[in-house]
């Protein structure tokens, strides 16, 4: 489970508590001028300042954790719509179906064994690489007094493993970007399946189910390495397995530019995502703690605004002409680099990590080029490239800044990235010499949507 650690450096702020002060004066001296007497207000504000029943409590951290599970559900909309938009329109109809069906792949999985490999109990005298709780989500009736109530968690076990759920399939979506226009249906979803019903839930374990990393004293709040750099590492082996697409590198090497079909859902994607966020890092607090969630709501905003406008400035400066894509993908850059470390960093700490992130994303883009492999939405800058510098950055910034965190934070780096690589590579020579991967260079051509579907997303007459 992610632990919230509250950060000392907010310290230095306004309290929340002098505002609320400050407020209650206007508020008794207003209810003065009305007639309403302040014994009358101030016996109610006793009454506020009595603490929530244990059972109410329970009832707003389950339902906060619910509603977060439903906005990172959103941000699969999000990611839909994002590459659809930034892939040719002869492709839609193929991205829009992979994108369904990664999200019910990856619900059914993570019920089916997913759920109790990520978090199966690690004990003293196991291994803590991996262990298997057993099969299904059903609680049992011996369970439920147990399971459904406060005495399992601030949230039930139904709740646990919806948010959790919403969060598995994230990082097959990542690679479905990366893949774009080129992979077979059948290939990519048979691959998805075993990369989201099985690595990303045992590597996760490592550190949200209590594994070694956990033990090494890795920190990753809600995700930068184990969602986005996996789901990074995922797509940069998939793509390079694949090979580029058709008219992408000449002869000579030079790349071409292959522009998106459809500009404003590019745009709408990305204000998905970043709509999606503030459940995928509010919810990671694990409670409706008000405190918590209002300062990892910020720095997640903060950090999202800051690598979207450095981005733009850097596609300005270096490209001489402003760049919807980059300041885009600088959005998303902002939000990867804060996941790690959103509930840990000051207000300027984030803004710093987003125009770091910003900044990356648009050098990281232009590398993945020069190295001739084709992404066609930018997915391995953004969520590799800046995943692995949001996950340096706790070591660097925030409550737990310093030369031990960011040892530890390498560790977790180089053992995920390892350790995914390998299957990547291992499920995806496999799944090429059975399958294999690519369509012809004709149904490329003609586009995956006829090929593969046999039919067009848009219907001009």
């Amino acid at each position: 489970m992610r632990v919230f650690a509250h950060s000392g450096r907010r310290a230095q702020e306004p309290t929340s508590l002098s505002r609320v002060y400050r407020l209650g004066t206007f508020v008794l001296a207003a209810a003065a001028i009305m007639g309403l007497g302040a014994s009358e207000l101030l016996a109610q504000e006793e009454v506020a300042k009595e603490p929530l029943p244990s059972d109410v409590k329970f009832m707003v951290d389950n339902l906060w954790v619910l509603l977060s599970g439903g906005l990172v559900f959103i941000m699969h909309l999000g990611f839909a719509t994002l590459e659809s938009g930034l892939t040719r329109s002869k492709n839609t109809v193929n991205i829009l179906f992979k994108n369904t069906m990664i999200i019910c792949i990856g619900l059914l999985t993570y019920g089916l064994i997913g759920f109790n490999l990520m978090y199966p109990g690690f004990e003293d005298g196991d291994n803590m690489f991996f262990k298997f709780a057993g099969f299904g989500i059903t609680v049992s009736e011996a369970d439920t007094a147990a399971k459904m109530t406060k005495e399992y968690a601030a949230y039930t076990w139904y709740t646990d493993f919806f948010f959790q759920a919403m969060f598995a399939a994230t990082a097959a979506t990542i690679v479905s970007g990366a893949v774009a226009g080129r992979i077979k249906l059948a290939s990519f979803l048979v691959w998805s399946t075993l990369f989201v019903g099985i690595c990303y839930p045992l590597v996760g374990s490592w550190k949200w189910g209590g594994g070694w990393l956990d033990k090494a004293g890795f920190y990753d709040f809600a995700g930068s390495t184990l969602v986005h750099s996996v789901g990074g590492w995922g797509a940069l082996v998939m793509a390079i397995l694949l090979g580029p697409r058709l008219g992408k590198f000449n002869a000579d090497g030079k790349p071409n530019y292959i522009p998106g079909s459809n500009m404003p859902l590019v745009a709408i994607g990305v204000f998905l995502l970043w709509l999606g966020w503030f459940g995928f890092n509010g919810g990671s607090v694990l409670s409706a703690d008000p405190a918590a969630i209002s300062l990892v709501l910020v720095t997640t905003s903060m950090a999202a605004a800051a690598g979207g406008f450095t981005a733009a400035m850097v596609s300005w400066v270096v490209g001489k002409k402003p760049d919807l894509t980059m300041a885009l993908n600088g959005i998303l850059a902002g939000l990867v680099g804060i996941t790690a470390g959103a509930d840990q960093m000051a207000i300027w700490e984030s803004v710093a990590i987003g125009v770091v992130a910003g900044i990356l994303v648009y050098f990281a883009v232009i590398a993945v080029d020069k190295l001739k492999i084709d992404d066609p939405v930018g997915a391995i800058s953004v969520h590799l490239g800046c995943g692995i510098w949001g996950t340096l950055a706790v070591g660097i910034f925030g409550a737990k800044a310093g030369g031990t965190q960011i040892v530890a934070q390498l560790k977790g780096i180089v053992g995920y990235g390892v350790a995914t690589v390998i299957f990547a590579l291992v499920t995806g020579l496999a799944v090429k010499a059975v399958m294999g991967l690519r369509v012809s260079d004709e149904e490329q051509e003609e586009g995956l949507d006829r090929g593969e579907h046999g039919t067009v997303a848009y219907q001009i007459t």
